[in-house]
């Protein structure tokens, strides 16, 4: 990294995200680190800064944690709520990750802040593709949930900005993220393998591209100062995609479970999952998503630094380990 990058401030540092951002940045550089944080913060470092915020409010003052700092990494966002009490959702990610977000880049461009890092999200560009046609980060967006529409109005609100305020603006819109300690989904999948249950998905033949948290990480630090980076989105992923079945099949591999996978026709599984009330699942599950790096990878000289082989053992271990009896 170079020199000229003295201190790094990040927000949302204790989530599975932020935590990996921060744990590459102290591991790669030597630029100090700012974290801001809602409740208590064990820095594992000297150079680990720690600031108090609240939570991701419209109306946050951000003085003590944009002051001094060379590139803000925004990692903090209000994501997919499984059991949703909120009564407007919509209105929330709106608030969330359009509204406090654009409060955060005008105070850090304000605060002389150089460049603003946005972890957006793949759903920007939209759900799904044709097998064989990934997104690329020039294709026009078409999001199609309250999430990706809130990520791409920032995306469009940030790029607005740094016209009017010479700030630079990075954009990162990942896949899904996996890795030790993944929730949600994922780690539903991996309870199914443990327990040895047949699952009726050794039919789909869709094409995935997924993100191991410390590629995503890596790729952020490569951000924080590589000139090409300015002024830029980056679509980013482990650069192999897999078929659900090979994603089980792997993820079996890294538990010693080997996957118990029965081919259901992929039209039965998705006329079940419709009348089961999840449908939504059924097409992340059979549909196809898959993004191009190769415009990341030619211009940022970046190649994912873990394999998916690798990436999926350290997830399971760490399931194995932790998870498991939650």
């Amino acid at each position: 990294m170079s020199g000229d990058v003295a201190l790094v401030a990040i927000t949302g540092a204790t989530g599975f995200v932020g935590s990996a951002v921060v744990r590459r940045l102290i591991e790669r550089t030597g630029c100090s680190v700012r974290v801001a944080v809602r409740g208590a913060y064990a820095a594992s470092d000297s150079r680990i800064d720690v600031v108090s915020a609240q939570s991701l409010a419209p109306d946050n003052q951000w003085a003590s944690f944009v002051t001094g700092a060379d590139v803000v990494i925004h990692c903090a966002a209000r994501v997919h709520v499984l059991n949703e009490t909120a009564d407007a959702p919509d209105q929330e990610y709106f608030r969330a990750n359009v509204t406090a977000t654009l409060n955060l880049a005008e105070q850090a461009a304000a605060a002389g802040v150089r460049r603003f890092i946005f972890i957006s999200s793949i759903k920007a560009n939209g759900e799904s593709t044709l097998p064989g046609a990934p997104f690329n980060a020039s294709d026009p967006c078409n999001p199609l949930d309250a999430y990706g529409v809130s990520k791409h109005r920032a995306e469009e609100g940030l790029r607005e900005l740094s016209a009017r305020t010479g700030m630079q603006v990075v954009i990162i819109r990942p896949v899904l993220v996996y890795g030790p300690g993944v929730k949600a989904n994922f780690r539903s999948m991996m309870r199914w393998l443990d327990k040895g249950l047949p699952l009726p998905l050794g039919a789909i033949d869709n094409r995935r591209s997924l993100v191991a948290v410390d590629n995503l990480a890596d790729l952020v630090t490569v951000c924080v100062d590589h000139p090409a980076a300015a002024d830029q989105t980056f679509l980013v992923s482990d650069g192999d995609d897999l078929s659900t079945a090979r994603l089980l099949r792997e993820m079996g591999k890294a538990l010693g479970k080997p996957a118990r996978l029965l081919p259901v026709p992929t039209v039965l599984l998705k006329v079940a999952a419709a009348l089961l009330g999840k449908k939504a699942f059924s097409q992340r599950l059979c549909n196809s998503l898959q993004v191009d790096i190769s415009k990341t990878c030619t211009m940022l000289d970046w190649l994912p630094p873990v394999s998916i082989e690798h990436a999926m053992q350290d997830t399971a271990r760490y399931y194995l380990e932790h998870d498991k009896h939650d």
